[in-house]
């Protein structure tokens, strides 16, 4: 049986896992729900080390769109709504999200990812 981790311990591992298979075989060897991964560990390198989003925007600049639109054809109506909303608003509520934000990724797995719920 796995160990539960918290939220912020499994974007940090499952970041580090979409980012070495990003460098390895490129961006276009990435799932959507490995894409959105990134995009959510983009925004959140952003808001932990600089608080808000302009830092994530300077590492990817379409971070916010490409998660918005994976979310939605995805159906994953808590993080579309996130993703959608302007950015200052989106880094205002960023860490009340967060939570619900990385519980909808993790439990989308089915559509393509390869990290674990924990």
């Amino acid at each position: 049986m796995a160990v539960p981790i918290d939220n912020e311990t499994w974007l940090i591992q499952a970041g580090d896992a979409v980012m070495q298979k990003r460098a390895s075989s490129g961006s276009d060897s990435l799932a959507p729900w490995e894409r959105l991964v990134y995009c959510l560990w983009v925004a959140d390198y952003g808001m932990r080390n600089a608080g808000d989003l302009d830092a994530a925007h300077a590492v990817y600049v379409d971070f916010q769109s490409e998660a918005r639109l994976i979310a939605k054809d995805m159906a994953l109506r808590l993080t579309h709504d996130a993703f959608s909303l302007p950015p200052r608003v989106f880094a205002h509520e960023y860490f009340n999200r967060f939570d619900q934000i990385c519980h909808e990724i993790r439990t989308a797995t089915a559509f393509g990812g390869t990290a674990q719920a924990g």
